[in-house]
């Protein structure tokens, strides 16, 4: 059946979020239908409605959710009526050569279809019949949603959905590019440059793994105090200093690794200057598609630096999100926490506007 849904739409680049009722239809072949719970406000979200990701609107928003199977299609196996689900905008088709070489982040599949199903289709439309793309295959800010099955990961009934939603993107992203890109050691010196939902599960991420010396660098006090929460040892303050990267420099003599979680040129200079040697510098933020990042050549050789980037933190979502999910329940991972505000799909415009200001960890938008 044709489910009614209010959703959080992008109409046009640079203009503001509407919330309209749109139709999602029943699922087809290896694709089913979630009742979704609750959806993370990211900051990708913003990105694409204003253009910097340039999925063509209209587009239904929302990447990072949970939620409640209602109805599966023809061919799925795995899943089934009342499993719980983390939905994932990286999918794993298994059969290309980055799924088969073990980096499903990088399938060549799913990156041909970021706001569309992988068959280049989608199962919403609004009130005048017109077909809506959908964040990251997903299109989750919304009270349904029709997805492949690929971009569905089961999760423990146990995890309040709330909580699990943002596994999908700003927990996996973080805690992710410490564990997996980074492959940091315990006993490291680390510093995170920009500490929003994802630099901030990087900041935990890094005491989770072991880090001797976590450096929070941002521009806001109460960001810095959030991140000292969550176990940075030390902050940087960059209305402060002159050079953000100097100072964490001089504060840690050289960290083995940098996390930029911003999306700017500049900051991923910052971030690889204060390398020690053999350092490695991750950059995780989404930068405009114009934006440089200017280094040292020599010091690629002479100090054998590493400059690497990381995607939903190189995740394998069918391992990893049960596997992060299993650290929270242990007790080492924060997720009740990162929520500071939940609110009702009507109230999205707010999300945003409150996450641009800078007063969540993470908002999150709750469904009935």
């Amino acid at each position: 059946m044709v489910r009614e849904a209010k959703a959080a739409v992008c109409r046009a680049w640079d203009e503001p979020i509407t919330v309209e009722t749109i139709q999602v239809a029943p699922p087809g072949r290896n694709e089913i239908t979630i009742k979704v719970a609750a959806c993370g406000v990211c900051h990708s979200d913003l990105s694409a409605a204003t253009g910097k990701i340039q999925y063509p609107p209209p587009l239904v928003l929302g990447h990072e959710a949970a939620g409640v199977v209602i109805e599966v299609g023809e061919g799925v196996t795995d899943l089934k009526e009342g499993d719980h689900v983390a939905s994932t905008f990286v999918s794993m088709c298994g059969k290309c050569r980055q799924c088969v070489r073990g980096r499903p982040v990088l399938c060549e599949k799913a990156q041909k279809a970021m706001f569309t199903l992988p068959d280049g289709t989608v199962r919403t439309t609004d009130s005048e019949g017109n077909d809506l793309n959908v964040f990251g295959a997903c299109g989750v800010m919304a009270e349904y949603a029709t997805l492949h099955v690929d971009n569905a990961v089961r999760i423990e009934e146990g995890v309040p959905l709330q909580n699990a939603a943002l596994v999908g993107c700003a927990v996996m992203t973080g805690v992710g590019a410490v564990f997996n890109t980074a492959r940091l050691e315990p006993g490291s010196r680390a510093a995170v440059f920009g500490i929003g939902g994802v630099g901030l599960n990087a900041v935990q991420g890094c005491d989770t793994a072991g880090a001797e010396m976590i450096v929070a660098v941002d521009n806001s006090e109460s960001k810095l105090e959030r991140a000292r929460a969550f176990g940075a040892t030390h902050t940087v303050n960059i209305n402060e200093v002159e050079d953000a990267g100097k100072a964490v420099k001089k504060l840690t003599g050289g960290v083995d690794y940098a996390f930029e979680c911003v999306g700017a040129g500049a900051v991923v200079s910052q971030a690889y200057r204060c390398l020690a040697r053999g350092g490695t510098a991750v950059v995780v933020g989404v930068a405009d598609p114009s934006d440089r990042t200017e280094i040292g050549t020599l010091s690629l050789p002479a100090d054998e630096r590493t400059l690497k980037g990381s995607w939903l933190g190189s995740a394998r979502p069918q391992y990893d999100f049960p596997r992060i999910l299993a650290l929270y329940e242990a007790g080492k991972l924060k997720l009740d926490e990162l929520i500071t505000q939940t609110y009702t799909i009507e109230q999205a415009p707010e999300a945003f506007d409150d996450m641009v200001s800078g007063k969540n960890a993470r908002g999150v938008i709750v469904f009935e």
